[in-house]
């Protein structure tokens, strides 16, 4: 998962065309709640071969990058939220395949892999980065496979006002959960802020992200 970038300068359609990914979900999207007051900004959507959105990503606070200072690295203090719909096995909508169902596991994945992508150690060299992502993504696919084992604690965090149980893990590279919140699957990843503060809520506002 590839953040969008927001340097000066950007141009206004690619912000557009991204909002607009957004609006095409058929499912509620969740961010931090409003206790959070830092910086907020959309990511990239998920979707199926016929153009249904099936999932994205919000981040909140520093926009996480590859840096090759570790120091700048470990500085970084964000929080990103995967929405995904939740759905039983079904077809495409155009009836030519079908589409796995969707679980909590979906959601500890997506997370997962996302926090990898921004995880590259900086002393590792360029050539051997496939490497290791492969091997660190297949790490984290199995470990989503598997929620009840030991590499995975509970804690109980509030979705729109009300506790729920979260499923949890931290690493080295920073930590990740996910949990279930009626029609959809929600999992985060972060680093430099805390997941036991956290509490999520459905936005009602895009534009806060725009």
């Amino acid at each position: 998962m590839e953040t969008t970038s927001r340097v000066e300068g950007q141009p206004a359609t690619r912000r557009t065309a991204t909002a607009e990914g957004y609006l095409r979900a058929e499912f509620p999207w969740y961010g931090l709640d409003q206790a959070f007051t830092g910086a907020r900004w959309l990511m990239q959507v998920g979707t199926a071969a016929d153009g249904t959105v099936q999932h994205g990503s919000m981040g909140h606070g520093d926009e996480p990058s590859i840096k090759s200072d570790v120091s700048a690295a470990e500085k970084e203090r964000f929080a990103v939220v995967v929405t995904v719909a939740a759905s039983p096995v079904r077809r495409t909508g155009d009836g030519t395949g079908v589409l796995d169902a969707t679980t909590v596991s979906s959601a500890a994945w997506l997370a997962g892999s996302g926090l990898l992508a921004y995880t590259w150690p900086a002393q590792l060299d360029h050539a051997l980065r496939d490497d290791w992502l492969d091997q660190q993504t297949e790490t984290a696919f199995e470990l989503a496979d598997d929620l009840a084992g030991p590499e995975w604690s509970t804690l109980s965090l509030p979705v729109d006002g009300v506790p729920m149980p979260f499923h949890y893990r931290e690493s080295e590279f920073g930590w990740v959960l996910a949990g279930s919140a009626g029609e959809v699957h929600i999992g985060a990843y972060g680093r430099g802020m805390s997941a036991y503060g956290l509490g999520f809520s459905a936005v009602e506002d895009l534009g806060l992200y725009a």
